[in-house]
């Protein structure tokens, strides 16, 4: 489905505002600056903290070949017009933490992030990070009450590009050969797709047998979980912030990308007022359009489920804020 929208912004977005210089902050400011394709400004709570990593970040301008100006800031106002707001902000997983059990501290975060971005950047796309993914892109767009194609959450890009490495290595081959496409919450009940799997155009059911599919969509399914198991003390974020700068990359630079991205779905799929991991095209102003792929009655019933969980959570997290 297309969605209609107001031209509210040019096709060349020059400003992204970053909320949240932790890991995953500051290393997608780090992409997005040495990649030369936009400015940034991030903001922490913490007093320093993004202007050292801002000053950081500038200090390798030289050896970087980049123009890109990175500000760090603790002051809403300093992030006024920009054309993307990313929020990053909130608690990170510890060994032991699931992805829910961050709700209410992470609900109360973002909606108070949320609102105070959106004061000073009413006409940004917003992408949300924080986890429970799903759950905190809905609370964002009820809290600011923008339309739906301005809003999205960063989580099926990652999941996908957890499963493509491992096939990948499963296989002995280049990454670059391998499609994948995973579906769903951003969580145990994620959806790996593996007729959606490719190996240069020949799905992964062709050359791997059930058995060893089934262990790379658990692993998948585990991803993040495996990474804060080793780190012993974090979570994830090279990777989580170079699946958000390839949607950043689509939407500043206008290339309708499909990307499996935490949209809002009006009847797709059989699903109504939630938000949860498709395909989409990402384009200047947002989600441009949904892509209904054919799922099998098992697939989609997996989808559903994985929809009730999030939908469980988005009532937790309303109450948590009072909403």
């Amino acid at each position: 489905m297309t969605v209609p929208y107001d031209p509210l912004l040019p096709c060349q977005s020059l400003r992204v505002a970053i909320i949240g210089a932790g890991n995953v902050g500051r290393t997608l400011a780090q992409r997005i600056v040495e990649k030369d394709l936009a400015d940034v400004v991030l903001l922490d709570v913490i007093e320093g903290l993004p202007q050292g990593v801002a000053l950081d970040l500038m200090e390798a301008q030289g050896l970087e070949y980049h123009n890109c100006e990175i500000v760090g800031t603790n002051n809403y106002e300093d992030t006024a017009n920009a054309d993307l707001v990313v929020i990053t902000a909130g608690r990170a997983r510890t060994p032991g933490i699931s992805r829910d059990d961050l709700l209410a501290i992470n609900a109360k975060i973002v909606a108070d992030v949320a609102e105070k971005a959106f004061k000073y950047s009413p006409n940004a796309i917003f992408i949300v990070i924080a986890n429970p993914l799903d759950v905190m892109t809905y609370l964002t767009r009820k809290v600011i009450g923008l339309p739906p194609q301005r809003v999205m959450g960063m989580a099926g890009v990652l999941d996908s590009s957890r499963l493509q490495t491992f096939i990948a290595m499963e296989l002995g081959i280049s990454t670059a050969n391998v499609t994948a496409m995973v579906l769903g919450g951003h969580g145990d009940l994620m959806v790996p797709l593996a007729r959606y799997c490719t190996v240069n155009g020949i799905p992964i059911t062709e050359l791997l047998d059930s058995q060893t599919i089934d262990r790379l969509m658990e692993r998948t399914r585990k991803g993040g979980a495996e990474v804060v198991k080793l780190l012993k003390t974090g979570g994830a974020y090279y990777a989580p912030a170079s699946a958000a700068y390839v949607m950043v990359e689509s939407i500043v630079r206008d290339q309708s990308r499909l990307l499996p991205t935490a949209a809002y779905l009006q009847g797709e799929y059989g699903l109504n007022d939630i938000y949860i991991g498709v395909p989409c095209f990402l384009g200047c102003r947002g989600v441009k359009k949904i892509l209904e792929v054919q799922l099998t009655s098992e697939e989609k019933e997996a989808l559903h489920i994985s929809a009730n969980s999030v939908r469980e959570n988005v009532k937790l997290a309303l109450e948590s804020v009072g909403i």
